[in-house]
């Protein structure tokens, strides 16, 4: 699971859900468990693609494409054993590839994903499930340093708590998306590290399931993190991540946080207040003070308190000036490197506070907005670009260079510089 890994993918089924936009390629829009909303993680980028039913001919090009994959996974160390138990009876699943195409214009808000991501029900079963694994979940947080609410979150929000692992069978899943030519190299990667996770024994081909995009087990790792990261903590001998028992797999994701620099103690984020007089430049993640220097600006908890000196922090605005404002640490970053999207590490914290018995947010959203389309982001880029303020590039993705033209432009029209991309931004430059 690394944030390079992920590369927009939707969810569409409930019982293939993970709200994780990471480690296996990116999630744009997910289904929460029936108890909860449904929700997006991430902004979308493609508009939706027609995917016709592979024929009979595109059946024997998969096969064909299976027989030579079998010698390029054979100079990689795969036995012929594991490939004759693992690619028994697979065929072409054009259902996959039909989910990996088919993405919906819009995505939603982030106050509408932590709705679903943070809800009364999503709370009360991690509470649930606290109490239950409390033991193993001390024991997980003595050994790697990462609190149990944290890991618990993941969790939740990966199956809500193991009841939405996936069903789709792994091999067939990757062996489809590797075939297809959209992403082939990546896939063919994760389908030769899921060989080798067969051959060592840490499951059966039969029992190696998770959702349609090869994401596996009660914390959905793609297969290079499980190589990567995955642990045997209760000592069987196996790394098994898939069975209803999830020690293992809750193990592994803080093996993985740990891994990645989480520092114990450090809040993800705060939530804090905003002086009038803030400088919105300066809210952005390469802009970063000690929590002290920041009060020192007004910038304070919403007690009225100084935040205490954690680390360096950065100030982000998810949702533009007129909504939540956070001061963000490095462990924001660590949860980041589960997953890039700022709404899942949002959720991620914010529900592991709520677990540890924190309050929701005091600040409201802006509501009444809806986040752009893939459509109109690209015709947001293209108008500031046409005005002078370069976007450098037209693609649908708001990143760092359209967050900059976009407060230039605000500071231009005379407008708080949040950098937000807001509809009402759009409709005036129209």
């Amino acid at each position: 699971m690394t944030a390079a890994l992920w590369a927009s993918i939707v969810q569409a089924d409930t019982t293939e859900n993970s709200i994780r936009p990471l480690a296996r390629p990116m999630v744009d829009n997910v289904q929460l468990a029936s108890a909860d909303v449904t929700v997006s993680v991430r902004p979308v980028l493609r508009p939706k693609v027609e995917v016709q039913r592979v024929s009979a001919d595109g059946n024997a090009r998969f096969q064909a494409w299976l027989g030579a994959f079998r010698k390029r996974a054979q100079e990689q160390g795969i036995s012929v054993n594991t490939l004759d138990r693992a690619l028994a009876g697979v065929t072409y699943d054009s259902d996959i590839i039909k989910r990996d195409r088919n993405q919906a214009e819009f995505s939603k808000p982030i106050w509408e994903y932590l709705d679903g991501a943070v809800s009364k029900t999503r709370i009360s079963n991690g509470r649930v499930g606290l109490d239950k694994h409390r033991e193993t979940l001390t024991r997980i947080e003595a050994q790697y340093g990462v609190e149990k609410e944290v890991v618990t979150a993941i969790w939740g929000l990966e199956t809500s708590f193991g009841t939405y692992r996936g069903s789709k069978q792994t091999i067939r899943s990757l062996a489809t998306l590797a075939f297809d030519a959209r992403r082939a190299s990546f896939f063919e990667e994760q389908l030769i590290a899921a060989l080798q996770i067969l051959q060592a024994g840490d499951v059966d081909p039969k029992n190696m399931v998770g959702s349609w995009a090869g994401a596996m087990g009660h914390t959905q790792f793609m297969p290079t993190s499980f190589l990567d990261y995955a642990v045997d903590f209760d000592g069987d001998g196996r790394r098994e991540i898939w069975s209803d028992n999830p020690t293992d797999a809750l193990a592994s994701a803080a093996s993985y946080l740990a891994k990645h620099g989480w520092t114990k103690g450090q809040p993800w984020g705060v939530e804090v207040q905003l002086p009038s007089d803030f400088d919105y430049a300066n809210a952005r993640r390469d802009f970063t003070l000690m929590p002290s220097e920041w009060a020192a600006r007004g910038v304070l908890a919403y007690s009225g308190k100084a935040v205490p000196d954690h680390g360096q922090a950065a100030i982000l605005l998810p949702a533009g000036g007129r909504g939540v404002a956070l001061m963000i640490f490095n462990n924001f970053r660590v949860i980041e490197a589960y997953n890039g999207a700022d709404a899942y590490v949002i959720g991620i914290g914010h529900l592991s506070d709520r677990l540890a018995g924190g309050s929701p947010f005091e600040a409201d959203w802006p509501r009444g907005d809806r986040v752009l389309s893939f459509t109109e982001k690209k015709e947001l880029q293209r108008r500031l670009t046409q005005a002078g303020f370069d976007t450098q590039g037209i693609d649908g993705r708001t990143g760092p260079n359209t967050i900059n033209a976009v407060r230039a432009f605000q500071v231009a029209q005379g407008l708080i510089p949040d950098g937000y991309p807001s509809l009402g931004l759009l409709e005036r430059m129209r």
